[in-house]
Order: C-alpha cells, then sequence, then structure tokens
C-alpha cells in the first residue's frame, strides 16, 4: 500500500512538474547552461466571449518558488526513474530558486500576448518552474476572469460563492474561492477558504434538512430558530407555499422573527421572485430579502436583472468556478532571452516576442485607451504594469498585498476599463506592439533561421 501523501506541500512540490523539465533540467546540467534566461507567461489569445482576463495566482507562484527544494524524499524518489544519474540528483540537494519574477499585480485586467509575469534566473532555474508556476496562474486568472463577468452583470447585488463541490478538486475549490473574491464576489460556502484567506463565509440550508422533517413548516421554524438572521430554502416543494409558509412562520413568532432572506433555488426565478416579493410585501415583511441559486452564470443574472426581478443576491456555482465557458486559457511560457540575445520561434501562429518586455497602459479621464508593449528599456508615457515581485529568490516586502488589498485593486483597475470592456458581448481591445519590439523580433528570428546544428 502507498502510504505516501496525495497533497501538494512544499515538501514535494519539486515533483508537481512534467518530467520533460527534470530531464531537460539534468542535460542543461551536463552542458554547463547556466547563464541568465528570460521565460514570459503570457495568453496567445483571449477566449472569444472573455474581453478581458484578470491576472490572478501570482501569490501561489512566489511562495512555490521561495520554498522550492529537493527534499531527501523527492531525491529517492527520483533515483528509481532510469533518467537521472547520482551525480545530477547530488546537485539537486541544493538547488534553490535565486532569480527575479516581473510580473503585473493580481487584479490586474491584461490581453492577449501581454506578458502577465517574467522570469529572469539561470535557465535551469527558470526551466524547472515552468509547470507549476503556469499551473498556478492559469487556474485563478481562468475563475478570476468568469467571477469578474459575474459580478458586473449582478450590478451591485450580493454574489456567494457556492461551487466547492463540482470545482475541480480540492486545491482548486480553495483556489477559486480566492480568485473569486478577488474579482468581487462577496462570500463563499467554502469554509476552508474562509479560514485561510479571511474571505467572508455564507450559506443557507440544504433540501435535505427540510425533507428530513416531517414538514416544510416544521423544517422552516425550526431552522429558523437555531439560527437568527438565517436564509430559508423554500422551494423544496412548492415555492410560492413554501413563501407562505415563511410569512405564516413570522406571525407567530412576531418580534422573535429575524430571517433575513428566502431563496429560490430552481424553476422561473426571476417569475417567482416577483410573486414572493408581491406576498411578503402585502405581509409588511419588506425586509426579507430574496436569494437567488441554480445553475447560474453571467448570463442568466443578467436576464433575471433585466426583467425587473427583485432579486437581492445569487448563489453562483458551477459555471462560475468551473468556467464553463471557457474553462483553459491559451497560456504560454517561453524562452524570450538566454545569455542577453533574444529568443522566439517559427512556429505558424506562436510568435514570441524577444527579451524583456514592459507593458504600459494609458488612459484618458481615467479610462484605459489601450495598452502598449515595449522593449524593457523603452520609455514611455504610459503606465508600467509589471513590476519587480521577487528578487535573488527573496519575495520582496512590497509585493506582499492582503487579499482585501488585491481586491480593492481589481475592482478599481476594472472600473477604468471602457463600459464596452466591461459588459458581456465580445468586443476588441487595442494592445499594440512597439516598432523596436517588433524589429527585435524580426532580427531573432533572422538569427534563429540562420543557426547552424551541432
Amino acid at each position: 500500500m502507498n502510504t505516501k501523501s496525495a497533497w501538494v506541500t512544499d515538501d514535494n512540490a519539486s515533483l508537481l512538474t512534467d518530467l520533460y523539465e527534470l530531464t531537460m533540467l539534468q542535460a542543461y546540467h551536463r552542458e554547463a547552461m547556466y547563464g541568465s534566461a528570460t521565460f514570459t507567461l503570457s495568453v496567445r489569445n483571449l477566449p472569444k466571449n472573455r474581453n478581458f482576463l484578470i491576472a490572478a495566482g501570482l501569490a501561489d507562484a512566489l511562495h512555490y518558488l521561495a520554498n522550492l527544494r529537493f527534499s531527501e524524499d523527492v531525491l529517492t524518489y527520483l533515483n528509481t526513474l532510469p533518467q537521472f544519474d547520482a551525480e545530477f540528483l547530488e546537485w539537486l540537494r541544493d538547488f534553490r530558486f535565486t532569480g527575479d519574477v516581473f510580473a503585473v499585480l493580481e487584479g490586474t485586467p491584461v490581453f492577449a500576448d501581454e506578458p502577465i509575469l517574467e522570469i529572469v534566473a539561470p535557465l535551469p532555474e527558470a526551466q524547472l518552474v515552468e509547470t507549476f508556476v503556469m499551473n498556478q496562474v492559469h487556474l485563478q486568472t481562468v475563475i478570476a476572469s468568469k467571477a469578474a463577468r459575474v459580478v458586473l452583470a449582478a450590478q451591485g447585488r450580493t454574489v456567494v460563492d457556492f461551487g466547492l463541490r463540482r470545482t475541480h478538486g480540492s486545491d482548486a475549490g480553495m483556489k477559486a474561492a480566492r480568485a473569486a473574491y478577488i474579482a468581487g464576489v462577496d462570500a463563499t460556502s467554502n469554509v476552508l477558504a474562509g479560514s485561510v484567506y479571511q474571505i467572508p463565509v455564507a450559506g443557507t440550508m440544504a433540501h435535505s434538512y427540510v425533507q428530513a422533517h416531517d414538514s416544510e413548516v416544521e423544517a422552516l421554524e425550526r431552522f429558523a430558530r437555531h439560527y437568527h438572521g438565517t436564509t430559508l430554502l423554500v422551494d423544496t416543494y412548492d415555492t410560492l407555499k413554501g413563501v407562505q409558509h415563511v410569512i405564516d412562520l413570522a406571525e407567530r413568532l412576531g418580534n422573535d422573527f429575524t430571517v433575513k432572506a428566502i431563496r429560490l433555488d430552481s424553476g422561473d426565478l426571476a417569475e417567482l421572485a416577483l410573486n414572493a416579493r408581491k406576498m411578503l410585501d402585502d405581509s409588511n415583511l419588506e425586509a426579507v430579502e430574496i436569494f437567488a441559486s441554480g445553475g447560474l452564470d453571467e448570463y442568466s443574472v443578467r436576464g433575471i436583472i433585466s426583467s425587473g426581478a427583485p432579486i437581492d443576491g445569487f448563489g453562483v456555482g458551477t459555471k462560475m468556478n468551473a468556467s464553463t465557458d471557457a474553462p483553459t486559457l491559451d497560456i504560454t511560457y517561453k524562452l524570450a532571452e538566454y545569455e542577453g540575445r533574444g529568443r522566439t520561434k517559427l512556429s505558424p501562429g506562436k510568435p514570441i516576442l524577444p527579451g524583456r518586455k514592459q507593458v504600459f497602459r494609458f488612459e484618458n479621464d481615467g479610462t484605459v485607451t489601450h495598452d502598449e508593449i515595449c522593449g524593457i528599456d523603452e520609455p514611455s508615457i504610459g503606465r508600467p504594469l509589471l513590476q519587480q515581485v521577487m528578487k535573488n529568490g527573496k519575495i520582496l516586502a512590497e509585493s506582499n498585498r492582503s487579499l482585501e488589498e488585491i481586491r480593492s485593486f481589481a475592482e478599481k483597475e476594472i472600473s477604468k476599463l471602457p463600459e464596452r470592456l466591461r459588459e458581456l458581448e465580445p468586443t476588441e481591445f487595442r494592445v499594440d506592439v512597439s516598432k523596436k519590439l517588433e524589429l527585435d523580433r524580426f532580427t531573432a528570428a533572422k538569427e534563429a533561421s540562420g543557426n547552424k546544428s551541432p
């Protein structure tokens, strides 16, 4: 029986990589290729139903880089594989990440081909970390970008993350809650995420609680007596009868009635909300709110609000936390420079902008107009987005922001986007590449095509 833990920890994270990263690492070591390299992480193309992405996952990537080690257990396992020799494994014993990281801050809206982060480090170090860094930035950027659309569609109404049970694994459930909160979601049902990230937790009750009692009336009253300020689920049997049960409960309890909201989880949510609101208001229960859930996404939320339905908040789960309409991004991590020379690819449709880069954002009266990708030394009047967040393998103190600070930053940056980008309909955004950088790419391509095989 295998007794090893299946959970990723700081002790085994060095193995959470693709095998070819390790075989390349050994090859670089054998060839003494330790020169400085720059790798750029970016997304080639945005999904057709994303007008922008929200960069997320940097904090976890930096934690990994700062704690990267090859433990004795890891080395023992690698020694069982035929690809690796004893001298290489001994070299790994002292392996650490010693490089620099430049990145857009988490919560920044980003667009196609723009560097989300660049790693500058000795080639073996920069190569090895590819898989883990991509994994963390990819997932959280996917979820934050989807969640931002849901929050924008809700137009200021409460949005709660209900997606834990259908996310793709426990780590994804944790990171999805974090990413959604960055994007503006107000709370999560994920208690562990609430504990670890200090995200507000929220929840209601399940249909099984109602089913377990002899009657809906009994279930609703008992739950209301257990939890002051609770939300009662009213659609287990007949939604409007459930609403009436809540009204009757208010009459029985009098001043002891503290129910905050009712929850609608099935049927025509807009129509049911209209009828429920009238019933509650006619019974002097104007303070009782209406919360909706059940297979929601940004489009259904927008449709409900557009209909005039009096819904105060939404619980959004699977379609947000699994980003079902765009579950992956065309994310890449590519060598852009080695030993001071720009590197590129000639593969069709997969160009690489060589060298270290900077992204400048231009605004007019507080609204973003366009971005420009430039070489690292090019001057610009735009606002630079890439900042140094790690130096010599150490996380810089100024890059250690709280989740609340990241969330506030994201809200501010999203509000600066043109209104058309904040709508759900697809639209384009202008991203320029500087003339010098285009020339550098041409030069790098020319040099690459002229290389001779050894």
